[in-house]
């Protein structure tokens, strides 16, 4: 990856989530979200007794007064194997670092990555993190004897990140942030933090929680934060307390310039961070509204964003009496600078859909954050019924969205923030906005008119069979870019060991090809097998001139910005040593105007089309392990192996093709279809008239001579069904 500029702002090109719901991605999550979801159920059987420690009253010793929370569907299946990783080494490992681990390459392939294309580089991992429920239950007295040697690296919270890094061999900064319920947010600022300084090239930002005992529930309980009712009513007169959550939320962070060099997909621009602390409050755990004020306002200032441009606050929102009138009033405060009455900001939270995920709260945040503006639609708070009569709404042009609400018009752009507090009193604020170029683009998809292939991989048959079918399931849904989804697998997806690929044109007819090998493991039109291990090499073979015609290359100039690229560089490296353009010369209208055939265009025009196919073949990842050149393909080859400047092999070839322009004009080359001995007798007939000049192939040679004595070889050749033409060339040149 070439590196630009660091500083400016962020983009967010890769999502990937597990949230209560079942979401298992960005794209279930906007379902959620627009269609006002409420995740929250009771607690799963399989984590603890919820009738042993419930109580309907608050602050009973060893009780807790909430029956459900946002769980995830399952914490304890882990594919180790898929990530190299022992049976034994995944049973001692805490479930938030086996769900980051699939969480973080759900978001690589969202963000078009292939991760080992990162190895060794400088990619940074920030991740969020404080429950140590897995820690203290291999840590617990009757678990001791338990304990093994991966116990210590399965349960510290500095490995939640640092397993990232092991694992995909990232050598960026790599740290566990634990500021409590703005861990995530945190990370995000400290991600593009390392961006701007030019620390990292590309940083993942997240965050996790896992709820697996009744430890920290009853705790809450005790210090009556949790709603007795089970609902995060945010912003609500009602509001009594938060609903406990978990999940995983992880985001692909680079430097916008760079991402937009790179040609990734933009969810959201990050403009703006800040972090702060509430400092000596009442309590510990009460925050400071004028702490998230100057944050907030920090934050803006950095983006250099005025506050009567955003659109919409993310709020922490958690749905407690104390915290939302603060924060709220806070956040007001700074929305109202310089804004029109009529101008009023929307206010939601998460946690009305998810509950709160609490170190992993600002990740989900900014996740729903970053869609809406990538939408531009602003889904509905829950539970929101009549405001908090300790908010000043109308005062402070404030509104909580209770239903899915288009991005006001007369916002020029959608700007959003995220607010995030922990109970320990770090502020952390993110301004994004949509990403450039969105405003008014139609999401026409370009209509297949060509074959092309789809490739799917995986690391056993089950696993490919399942994929194909999910692939099959995607297909079907709707309106699909079937180009781009071909282009994307092949280029910005790991290859694993089981692959197949689908030659179709038509996404209903790739949907029934891939339903046919899910179900059966074979498909007419389908290829499947098991990739080669060792062995097989690639080389490129460069030709010699004689398969030119005029609008050779013309589809891939007008398509394919590499291929362009190159032919623009040797164009412009070879203006002194020619007095025309070998990139007009490609773009003859017709035949008759071309100067293709003649040799003096002919041969720097082609050595340009057979540097810019291979630079084409290098950009899909297909690099030759040697070349070889056919008479004036050696140039092309001699560069391509190193052995040649461009500037050199340009000054070669162009001084080639001007002297081989003047040579004798009588002279001719042919192609034979016959081995070079039996040809080499039809030569010794006319001694000091033909010659072979090449042996094309054990059947197959290239003979040299005057133009008349090839025509009466071609002609007799032909008479006895010996196939035979005179190649077109202006001199014999070998």
């Amino acid at each position: 990856m070439k590196h630009t500029d660091a500083g400016g702002p962020i983009a967010i090109v890769g999502i990937g989530c597990r949230l209560p719901g079942g979401v298992s991605g960005h794209e279930s999550l906007w379902s959620l979200l627009e269609d006002g979801v409420d995740a929250i159920r009771g607690v799963p059987a399989d984590r603890w007794d919820v009738e042993r420690y419930y109580s309907p009253k608050a602050q009973q010793p060893g009780r807790m007064n909430a029956r459900e929370g946002g769980f995830l569907d399952q914490v304890n299946s882990f594919d180790a194997a898929f990530f190299g990783i022992s049976g034994r080494i995944a049973e001692q490992m805490d479930p938030q670092q086996r769900l980051l681990l699939e969480v973080c390459w759900e978001t690589f392939e969202d963000a078009g990555i292939v991760p080992e294309s990162l190895a060794g580089g400088r990619t940074g991992v920030f991740m969020g993190a404080c429950s140590q429920d897995y820690g203290g239950l291999q840590s617990s007295p009757s678990e001791l004897e338990g304990m093994g040697p991966h116990s210590a690296t399965g349960t510290f919270m500095s490995i939640l990140s640092n397993r990232l890094s092991y694992t995909f061999d990232l050598r960026g900064p790599s740290m566990t942030i634990d500021t409590a319920c703005s861990s995530s947010l945190v990370a995000v600022h400290l991600a593009c933090e390392s961006l701007r300084r030019g620390e990292s090239d590309v940083a993942l930002a997240g965050g996790v929680n896992v709820m697996l005992t009744p430890q920290f529930s009853i705790a809450l309980s005790q210090a009556a934060m949790l709603s007795p009712d089970a609902r995060s009513k945010a912003f609500d007169a009602s509001a009594n307390g938060y609903v406990r959550g978990e999940g995983a939320g992880v985001v692909v962070l680079k430097p916008l310039a760079q991402a937009e060099l790179d040609g990734d997909r933009i969810y959201a621009v990050i403009r703006g961070t800040a972090v702060n602390q509430d400092g000596r409050t009442q309590g510990i755990t009460v925050p400071s509204g004028a702490a998230q004020e100057v944050n907030f306002r920090t934050a803006l200032a950095d983006a250099r964003v005025a506050p009567r441009d955003v659109g919409y606050v993310e709020a922490h929102g958690t749905g407690t009496p104390v915290g939302d009138p603060i924060e709220a009033n806070a956040l007001g405060r700074v929305l109202a600078t310089g804004r029109e009455p009529e101008q009023v900001a929307l206010i939601g939270s998460i946690k009305t859909n998810i509950g709160h995920l609490e170190a992993g709260a600002g990740i989900a945040g900014l996740i729903k954050a970053a869609l809406s503006v990538y939408h531009r639609r602003i889904p509905p708070s829950l539970h929101y019924q009549a405001p908090n009569p300790d908010i000043d709404f109308d005062g402070l042009h404030l509104a909580v969205p209770t239903a899915t609400t288009p991005w006001p018009e007369r916002y020029a752009r959608a700007i959003a923030s995220v607010n995030s507090f922990g109970f320990g009193g770090t502020n952390a604020n993110v301004v994004l906005e949509e990403p450039p170029g969105t405003r008014g683009e139609t999401n026409t998809l370009p209509a297949a008119s060509t074959p092309m292939v789809l490739t799917l991989s995986a690391r056993s048959e089950t696993a490919l069979k399942r994929l194909a079918s999910a692939y099959a399931e995607r297909l079907e849904s709707g309106p699909v870019d079937l180009e781009g989804i071909g282009g994307n697998l092949a280029l910005r997806r790991s290859h694993h060991g089981h692959r197949l690929a689908v030659v179709t044109a038509d996404a209903e007819d790739a949907a029934a090809k891939l339903r046919g090998y899910a179900a059966d493991g074979t498909a007419e039109g389908v290829t499947a097998g098991n990739a080669r291990t060792s062995g097989g090499k690639v080389a490129f073979l460069l030709n010699g001139q004689g398969p030119q015609w005029y609008a050779m290359g013309r589809t891939l100039l007008e398509t394919s910005q590499v291929f362009r690229d190159k032919i623009m560089e040797c164009d412009a490296a070879a203006r002194p040593y020619l007095d025309w353009s070998i990139h007009e010369a490609l773009l003859a209208p017709d035949k008759e105007s071309s100067r293709v055939q003649e040799t003096h265009c002919l041969q720097p025009t082609m050595f340009a089309l057979q540097l810019a196919l291979a630079e084409l073949w290098k950009s899909w990842g297909i690099e030759p392990d040697g070349v070889a050149g056919h008479s004036m393909g050696e140039i092309a080859a001699a560069h391509l192996s190193g052995a040649l400047s461009l500037d050199a092999a340009l000054k070669v070839i162009c001084n080639r093709a001007r002297i081989q322009e003047k040579a004798d004009p009588t002279g001719a080359m042919m192609f034979v279809a016959l081995p070079k001995d039996e040809i080499q007798a039809r030569c010794d007939q006319r001694p000091g008239e033909l010659w072979v000049s090449a042996e094309n192939s054990p059947r197959a040679s290239t003979l040299s001579g005057r133009r008349e004595d090839l025509d009466a070889l071609e002609s007799e050749l032909r008479t006895e069904g010996v196939f035979a033409r005179i190649l077109r060339v202006n001199c014999a040149c070998h």
